[in-house]
């Protein structure tokens, strides 16, 4: 639980009594690999923080191909936001790529939370502006990128991925065939 207090406290100040109501709210899962923690289907009840591991968010298109739209390592946020904020029927799946130990903040408790911490909102806000600002820049490298190049930027922004991330997971994730990425790799 350290990555997650230091992590808030890196954004808004907690007092001693301040974290002991946010350590009160949350639920310590160990999760094990390949373990699902939201299918479609279901109403995303948790708003998940990974403490240890990688987590990806996908859905299954009409061909039935999994398509990934969101990876979570350490100090990283991920939740259905729309079924979450809703509380409304989830179209994607949230599973765990690595053991994980993850930080699950249920809804209701969220939002008990943030009445008691309102300095969480503030955290919260600055957390969900950067994600979509990091979803906006997604879009614009999918349009003003080639597959080369996209390849190359995220790599270069995420080195953390080529060592964690199954090949085909990363494909998945930047709109590529598994055979396409290994040529790149290969590439200098």
């Amino acid at each position: 639980m350290q990555n997650f207090l230091q992590h808030i406290k890196n954004i808004v100040p907690l007092d001693e009594d301040e974290t002991r109501i946010l350590a009160s709210h949350i639920r310590i899962i160990d999760v094990k690999k390949k373990a699902l923690l939201l299918e479609e289907g279901q109403i995303c009840k948790s708003n998940y923080f990974v403490e240890k591991g990688c987590l990806r968010m996908f859905f299954i298109n009409e061909k039935g191909t999994e398509q990934i739209t969101h990876f979570a390592l350490e100090n990283w946020w991920i939740a259905d936001y729309m079924s979450f904020s809703t509380q409304t029927r989830s179209q994607f799946f949230i599973q765990a790529i690595e053991q994980s130990e993850i930080i699950a903040i249920d809804f209701h408790r969220q939002e008990a939370l943030l009445i008691a911490l309102p300095k969480l909102e503030r955290y919260f806000r600055i957390m969900l502006q950067r994600a979509y600002a990091a979803s906006q820049m997604r879009v614009k490298f999918f349009h003003d990128y080639s597959k080369e190049e996209s390849y190359r930027h995220f790599i270069s922004l995420f080195p953390q991925f080529a060592q964690r991330i199954p090949q085909y997971m990363l494909a998945s994730y930047l709109g590529l065939t598994p055979e396409y990425l290994s040529e790149l790799r290969k590439k200098p």
